[in-house]
């Protein structure tokens, strides 16, 4: 009796690499849950980017960021939820900042450097002491998108709609402040309250990009990509816009490129942002030579 004949199904990703039955579903899955966190992310770190652009806040942000591995540390050790743990210290850190700066009479800048290095020092110290916990700290340093789950996407977009509904409800008052605190002041925007309000959207910004890109890169996707649209954007509204297509272009490419050169995911989309940003000032430059540059009305 002849043998019926079989057939195979040869499966390969997007590179044509072969790939084991069963691979494919499982890598899709990974990737389309990495994209839509990534792009969800960059469409809200995009607009908050811009401020730490325009108020030159990036020391500021990188102090919240190594802070918020003192804050996973405290969530593993009294067994909270770890992105509640980074937000609350990175608030506390960001609060009390003025308040020490102040009353030790060291500049600001010393402020910053001394709290960002401790805080990220003394978390690293408190994880390798807890012998109890196993964790991978290179996750939280520089990011594990692909292990995100669909309950963090949710978590992730409910919040960043928050941060985008407070973000158009304060536009005037937060633009107002960057150029001048005085002119703030003085059309009763309350300065103090919005500067306040600036510091808790950056928390929230933080503990999300933890899982993103990592602790050590976050205020890079928060500045390149804003960075990037100021090169090109002649109003506020249009650099914020840029910031977060570019931001989104950054993490499609940087996944990507990821899964071609076998490389981490959260350093390739901050990657991906330096080269996007590169080639924005060429263009930038090329366009002014010819044809040169009208007047600008967002901040500088």
């Amino acid at each position: 009796m002849p043998s019926t004949p079989t057939t195979t199904t040869t499966v390969t990703d997007w590179t044509g690499r072969f790939l084991p039955d069963g691979a494919g579903e499982v890598m899709d899955d990974f990737l389309s849950r990495a994209l839509v966190a990534g792009i969800g992310f960059s469409l809200v770190a995009g607009p908050l980017g811009c401020f730490v652009v325009w108020q030159r806040l990036a020391y500021f942000g990188d102090t919240m960021a190594h802070s918020a591995l003192l804050g996973v540390a405290l969530a593993l050790a009294f067994e909270l939820n770890i992105l509640l743990g980074v937000f609350g210290v990175c608030l506390g850190i960001a609060l009390v900042l003025g308040r020490v700066s102040d009353r030790s009479g060291l500049s600001g800048d010393t402020t910053l450097g001394i709290l960002s290095h401790s805080t990220l020092a003394v978390g690293l110290v408190l994880v390798s002491l807890m012998y109890w916990v196993r964790v991978d700290i290179l996750h939280f340093l520089f990011g594990n998108i692909l292990a995100v789950t669909w309950s963090e996407i949710i978590v992730l977009y409910a919040g960043g709609s928050l941060v985008l509904a407070v973000l158009w409800w304060k536009w005037d008052a937060l633009i107002s402040l960057t150029v001048s605190e005085q002119i703030a002041s003085a059309e009763n925007m309350g300065p103090v309250r919005t500067r306040y309000l600036l510091v808790v959207l950056l928390a929230v910004i933080v503990a999300f990009a933890m899982k993103i890109v990592g602790i050590i890169l976050t205020v890079a996707l928060l500045i390149i990509p804003a960075a990037a649209a100021r090169q090109f954007s002649a109003t506020p509204e249009r650099m914020a816009a840029g910031a977060s297509i570019i931001g989104a272009l950054s993490v499609v490419g940087g996944l990507m490129g990821s899964l071609e050169f076998d490389t981490p995911p959260g350093p390739s989309i901050v990657v991906n942002a330096l080269i996007l940003f590169i080639l924005g000032m060429i263009g930038s430059r090329l366009a002014g030579r010819h044809g040169g540059r009208s007047g600008r009305s967002r901040p500088k």
